[in-house]
């Protein structure tokens, strides 16, 4: 199939940083966009989540409120350490 040229602006170090990777993975970036724009059809969007990246915000109360529950979880022998903890939030995220 033949090939058509299409520009994109990108900040420099985005598209040095992405060289890079790829280069790692023996891929150049067209490949890699390649790539993208395939998986986003065969999805039907964008092929990964799209997410923002800031955290919801807690109040002052509601940081107190499940500070005093992870005591209580804690002194009641409920609680986990943290290599435990880790490994549940990677079962929960699919990550294990």
């Amino acid at each position: 199939m033949p090939k058509v040229s299409t520009n994109i602006t990108l900040d420099p170090e985005l598209k040095r940083s992405a060289q890079e990777l790829y280069a790692d993975l023996g891929l150049d970036l067209s490949t890699a966009v390649t790539i993208f724009l395939k998986q986003s059809l065969r999805v039907g969007g964008i092929p990964f989540p799209v997410v923002r990246t800031d955290p919801p915000r807690l109040t002052a109360d509601e940081i107190l409120k499940d500070l005093a529950l992870s005591r209580d979880q804690i002194a009641s022998g409920q609680g986990m350490d943290a290599e435990e903890a880790l490994m549940e939030m990677g079962k929960a995220n699919g990550y294990v």
